[in-house]
């Protein structure tokens, strides 16, 4: 039931424009089609009020992100803050932007792409606008066939759209 809710709200983030079409729900995980891009893609666990972070892998029809991994913060991060993703005890650099965080190259999509799937874990830490350190937590339940799903689906491959 916890799965079909978060897909169901992680639908409803799309904006109206995005057609969007749930491939896959389970575990913490939801595989979203939308059109000219798919998604794998989580909420954070214990969201603080006022705030809906969410991550997630992106993968484009045309093929300019296989794999992008991304992340909105449940507050702007301070300007210059540094955005790490640790899967494990794997720490990931992210590039940073406001209240979005990205993987860096491709190597880097690569290497959070392999810790997600065999990760049960996920934590987001920066500094937010006004100094404060925040973490965000994820569960990785999920993550490895909603992350296929949305490769499949985004490839044209069978079975997953």
């Amino acid at each position: 039931m916890r799965f079909i809710l978060i897909a169901l709200s992680l639908s409803a983030a799309a904006t109206q424009a995005d057609a969007a079409r749930i491939l896959f729900a389970g575990g913490n995980w939801a595989a979203i089609d939308f059109g000219v891009r798919c998604e794998a893609r989580s909420k954070a666990l214990w969201a603080k009020r006022n705030t809906e972070p969410f991550a997630g892998f992106a993968f484009d029809r045309a093929g300019a992100r296989q794999g992008q991994f991304y992340v909105h913060l449940g507050r702007p991060a301070r300007t210059g803050a540094a955005v790490m993703a640790t899967i494990g005890t794997e720490p990931f650099l992210l590039g940073a932007n406001g209240q979005w965080a990205w993987s860096r190259s491709p190597d880097q999509q690569a290497g959070l792409l392999d810790a997600a799937r065999y990760g049960t874990g996920m934590r987001i830490e920066y500094r937010d606008s006004s100094g404060r350190r925040t973490v965000e937590h994820y569960a990785l339940a999920g993550a490895a066939t909603a992350i296929d799903s949305a490769a499949a689906a985004c490839a044209g491959i069978k079975g997953g759209s």
